[in-house]
């Protein structure tokens, strides 16, 4: 049976079997290819596999996989087998341990991980109007910005809300609130809400330009490149390609064929599904 096929079977047993075959495995080209084989949908199997191999050998298995994988493979698949809030908090806690200045945008930062916001896609008219106004007011009606009404509402108001409200902005004052945040505001703060607003709107055209952007040039930026593919793989990538191909004339799948190598390139592919 092949490993696919094991982790199709949920049992004990074959859980137990699969434990002490990777137990036997001290090639790491062999423990990659276990985990290249792995399906996208079974997470939930690899949970369990996880399981039963710290209960029959008292170690870790992520340990294990970081001791055997090196390099670009290793933090994609060591990344992809958390799952999504641990992702998350994985990917916050590595930004936030690099030395770069947020000061102008933290208070969007907190107010974003503190807030408590509505996440359906069902949108008040009237209401996405009204924060429309006050966006304009706080903004380019006056002289300076005022940064705590665009805190206080890109932070509490949800993604079908915030392409609402960009639309009434448009309809109302002549004028994408994309601009409008490009003229007020700066920096990092201007980076935040602008990220926020092209996720809110379209998510998959933003992906599919964050994609392009670290495959661009010369080199490859493999942290952008893994955090999107792993992060979005069972979410919405069928989205993201189609929206990269329309944008660029070519597929995700040839795109990021052609800027990586070896079981690095398997896993990514793999992910990602056929073309």
């Amino acid at each position: 049976m092949s490993i696919v096929g094991l982790l199709a079977v949920n049992s004990h047993h074959h859980l137990h079997c699969q434990g002490v075959h990777l137990q036997k495995m001290v090639l790491g080209v062999i423990l990659q290819q276990l985990l290249i084989s792995l399906p996208i949908g079974m997470l939930h199997s690899v949970k369990l596999i996880a399981q039963e191999y710290r209960a029959m050998y008292s170690e870790d298995l992520s340990k294990r996989l970081a001791s055997e994988l090196r390099g670009d493979v290793e933090r994609a698949i060591l990344l992809w087998m958390h799952d999504p809030a641990g992702r998350d908090a994985t990917i916050v806690r590595q930004a936030l341990c690099v030395d770069v200045h947020l000061k102008a945008a933290t208070e969007l930062l907190l107010a974003c991980v503190s807030a408590i916001r509505y996440e359906g896609p069902e949108v008040d008219r009237a209401m996405a109007e009204h924060d429309a106004k006050s966006l304009y007011k706080a903004g380019e009606k006056r002289l300076g910005t005022d940064e705590k009404i665009f805190i206080r509402i890109f932070s509490e108001r949800s993604r079908a809300h915030l392409a609402a409200v960009a639309a009434a902005y448009r309809s109302m004052y002549g004028k994408s609130l994309k601009k409008a945040i490009k003229s007020e505001t700066s920096g990092n703060f201007e980076f935040g809400l602008l990220t926020i607003l092209r996720c809110a709107e379209n998510p998959a055209k933003y992906f599919a330009k964050v994609l392009h952007k670290a495959m661009k040039g010369m080199g490859t930026n493999d942290s952008a490149l893994i955090r999107v593919i792993v992060t979005r793989a069972e979410i919405d990538m069928q989205y993201i390609k189609a929206e990269y191909q329309k944008k660029y004339g070519k597929t995700l799948n040839d795109a990021v064929r052609s800027e990586t190598s070896s079981h690095y390139r398997t896993f990514l592919l793999a992910l990602l599904g056929a073309s």
